[in-house]
């Protein structure tokens, strides 16, 4: 029930995300040619959202077991060599989770007090889309790690074929 929130939640802030940049961008492109003025914060604003729908996207693509994976090796290993590979993955994809939260919140607190120079925002907001990745990558794989030992897991998740997509 969390994780559908949490999905539900990002798939709305990347799709404001998305309609802000495109109207920043698209209005000052307007305002430039077609009266020689322009939005002045429209630039930088749009590359701190860039930077979030970015931090974003890849929290869902983990969700959906869409980001790059090599299946090679393990198409070809029995069903307990295959939970073995997850939940090994999982494991190491969670600690490298722990040491970005850790390590990307020291640089939010860091930047807290720099500003941008344009838009006069914290620098460590734009940072604190590191954060938030993190913790929601950690939340879902702490998801996949309990539904892997619970044998809830499906057969697709352990090993995604891609090639039935094509």
């Amino acid at each position: 029930m969390f994780v559908r929130v949490l999905v539900r939640t990002l798939e709305w802030m990347l799709i404001a995300t998305i309609g802000l940049m495109v109207i920043l961008v698209f209005g000052n492109v307007v305002l430039r040619y077609g009266f020689n003025y322009g939005i002045i914060f429209s630039e930088e604003v749009s590359r701190f959202l860039f930077v979030w729908m970015v931090f974003l996207g890849s929290l869902l693509m983990l969700k959906d077991n869409g980001h790059l994976g090599v299946h090679t090796v393990t198409k070809l290993l029995p069903p307990i060599g295959k939970k073995a590979c997850k939940l090994i993955g999982d494991l190491l994809t969670l600690a490298c989770c722990v040491l970005i939260t850790v390590g990307g919140w020291q640089i939010v607190r860091l930047n807290m007090v720099n500003y941008a120079p344009v838009s006069d925002i914290p620098i460590g907001v734009v940072y604190a889309s590191c954060v938030v990745c993190a913790v929601g990558m950690g939340v879902l794989l702490l998801r996949s790690i309990y539904r892997l030992l619970t044998g809830k897991i499906t057969e697709q998740e352990l090993c995604p074929d891609f090639d039935d997509a094509l």
